[in-house]
């Protein structure tokens, strides 16, 4: 990595009793400050019972480093692009597990207890929970159970599902592929050629803000013409202008 990664450690009790089957929470942000400490607060349970936090900043100008650093065991001040900045949080994460989580997502209680277990009961490896999104608008409900319907038929897990991954086996398959997007589709399709993913019921609450905004239809539309495009060989960059394009 050619750009200099500066990181910042907490004195903070979950930094120094981490158990040995321990999880790291790896949260890529880039300019989340106006809901990034409502965001970690919740969290906060789970720091308590050992769970590590990690942010992995992509050069965010608005305040958000500052606002999450008290609420974290670990910020990382990186260059822009999600897959990098995960990749950094894992390579700096002290628990045997990984989750990658959203910084508008909202996990369910105890889900470090539904992951542990769930993998331990299993011997699978990875995984992801099942998405609730955010908003009341009675077509948010289909398009989550589609979402949910097929992950579990295609294997294939996507950041708003909160994925998770054992370290070992994140590190053996070298991580998320440097790419400006669908790097979690790209991770899911190596992963699942090392077992199926462990699909949670439990919900997690993804942000339905971006259905919101462009419409549920429109944005139905786009997500699947980038899926396919990307799956017939599109480049991921150019991939990443439609979709950045849209959507902010």
């Amino acid at each position: 990595m050619k750009d200099e990664v500066r990181s910042k450690a907490f004195n903070s009790p979950s930094a120094f009793r981490l158990p040995p089957s321990s999880l790291s929470i790896v949260i890529p942000t880039l300019n989340e400050a106006p809901g990034i400490v409502s965001f970690l607060q919740p969290l906060q349970r789970l720091r308590g019972r050992g769970v590590e936090l990690i942010v992995a900043d992509g050069g965010s100008h608005d305040g958000t480093v500052a606002a999450a650093s008290p609420l974290v065991d670990r910020v990382l001040s990186l260059p822009r692009g999600r897959a990098l900045q995960m990749n950094a949080g894992a390579a700096h994460a002290s628990g045997d597990v990984l989750l990658f989580l959203h910084a508008d997502a909202r996990l369910p209680d105890d889900a470090e207890r539904f992951i542990r277990d769930g993998l331990r009961e299993t011997g699978l490896r990875w995984g992801r929970f099942d998405v609730r999104l955010s908003g009341s608008a009675p077509m948010l409900r289909v398009v989550e159970w589609l979402m949910n319907r097929r992950s579990r038929l295609t294997r294939i897990a996507t950041g708003d599902q909160g994925m998770f991954v054992e370290r070992q086996l994140f590190d053996e398959v070298g991580g998320f592929p440097a790419i400006s997007l669908m790097e979690d589709v790209a991770l899911s399709a190596t992963l699942r050629r090392h077992g199926r993913p462990l699909c949670l019921e439990q919900t997690i609450i993804a942000s339905s803000r971006r259905w919101e905004e462009h419409g549920i239809w429109h944005t139905i539309t786009l997500m699947w013409r980038l899926r396919l495009a990307y799956f017939l060989g599109a480049e991921p960059a150019r991939l990443a202008e439609i979709y950045y394009g849209r959507s902010q």
